[in-house]
């Protein structure tokens, strides 16, 4: 994020606040990145718009020349009028309806399917009609923490490796054209060796499906949250990669594109929830600062207990205080404990850094709040992509049957 304080102060005086705000510069940054470092490995990209997914992005992006990784049948239709041609989207659902599978078919876009009941479905109505990718769990266990983690032996997401044999069969039985296989083992992936071992599974594999195009790889790549933290070393990846493959090359006379499907690698650091300081609490054992907002608009501290830096937009040179910042929800929202930040007072600007993935794409009006706007700052303009909610925003689709009156 390379926007100053003083110009996500008068954003958030603009528009009010809460607000998130993107960098326009910073998504483009990260980007060049990616193809930076795998120009040399046949390499594809495909956003995970999960992690935000306002059509405004979803278009920077595809300037950019990214694909779209979709979860649901509604981020594909986004995707498509973001601009993006069916041949640029992968759909990943998980545990949907067999009608949402079959949207996908009439759309045209690459299908992702990741359990045996999908796979056998889909196979026994359109047999080699359509290719598909396979999605499998390889049982490693990584990623920031179990609620980030995707590939382990108790998760939801992928068809066990294990149950191999039975994927051969439908595939055999139904004609299936299988043109991709697919593991994502998690987010905030700290050691670039669980790629390289998910690859490994891969291609150990890919002499069961001669139709095979690309093998892919998911993300989970690490990008830095606090001071002193890393991010994936994206460079030694793509070198580990293009070694592995050449191996692989030479002895088998095969070669495939390798995708990635980075959500929060693109667009994290791009992004700032400003907020404003409702009241600074003294108790006997801790100074509270309370904000206008709470985990309605970013709840990652809560729920994965995430660390988002905090910084004093209105007072950045202040002396440093230890502050538990709190929402105003009703309900236990604490965004940070104990925290040094430049000394606040009521009125105050703050800031939570790294806050464009899984921010505003998993808000809610919780106690009736409304969900704050989003600005997209592009080539030094302050573009309004979302409107403020407002409570009759919320009334909107509420259907009152007046049953009571």
């Amino acid at each position: 994020m390379s926007l100053s304080s003083a110009q996500l102060i008068t954003i958030a005086e603009t528009y009010g606040s809460p607000v998130y705000i993107y960098d326009a510069a910073t998504i483009e940054q990260q980007y060049r990145k990616l193809t930076s470092a795998f120009e040399n490995c046949n390499a594809k990209f495909f956003y995970a718009c999960k992690a935000l997914s306002n059509i405004n992005i979803l278009q920077l992006i595809h300037s950019l020349g990214s694909n779209l990784d979709c979860v649901s049948i509604n981020e594909v239709q986004l995707g498509l009028k973001a601009g993006f041609t069916p041949q640029q989207i992968i759909f990943t659902p998980n545990c949907v309806d067999f009608s949402e599978i079959e949207a996908a078919k009439e759309l045209g876009v690459h299908i992702n399917i990741d359990n045996m009941s999908i796979l056998e479905q889909f196979g026994n109505k359109f047999g080699a009609s359509y290719p598909v990718c396979i999605r499998i769990n390889p049982h490693i266990m990584a990623g920031g923490n179990m609620k980030i983690s995707t590939g382990h032996i108790d998760s939801k997401f992928g068809i066990s490796i294990h149950q191999l044999r039975h994927i051969q069969r439908v595939v055999k039985s139904t004609g299936l054209i299988v043109h991709g296989l697919h593991m994502h083992t998690g987010s905030e992936i700290k050691d670039i060796e669980v790629f390289i071992r998910s690859l490994d599974i891969l291609l150990d594999i890919a002499h069961d499906f001669p139709n095979l195009l690309f093998l892919d790889l998911g993300s989970g790549f690490k990008v830095p949250y606090q001071d002193g933290d890393y991010s994936t070393d994206l460079i030694t990846l793509a070198t580990r990669i293009k070694e592995t493959f050449a191996a692989f090359e030479a002895e088998y006379q095969r070669t495939f594109e390798i995708w990635f499907e980075p959500g929060k690698f693109l667009v994290s650091d791009s992004g700032t929830l400003v907020v404003k300081a409702n009241v600074v609490k003294q108790t006997t054992a801790t100074t509270f600062v309370g904000v206008n907002s709470g985990f309605n608009h970013l709840i990652r501290p809560m729920f994965y207990d995430a660390y988002h830096k905090i910084s004093n937009l209105s007072a950045p040179e202040g002396a440093e205080r230890i502050y538990t910042v709190v929402g105003h929800l009703c309900e236990t929202d604490t965004f940070a404990w104990d925290r040094k930040i430049n000394e606040v007072h009521e009125g105050d600007y703050l800031a939570f850094h790294n806050a464009g993935a899984y921010g505003f794409e998993m808000s809610s009006s919780f106690n009736s709040r409304c969900r704050p706007a989003e600005v997209l700052v592009y080539q030094d303009k302050n573009y309004l992509i979302r409107e403020r909610e407002e409570f009759k925003d919320l009334l909107h689709k509420q259907v009152e049957c007046n049953l009571f009156n």
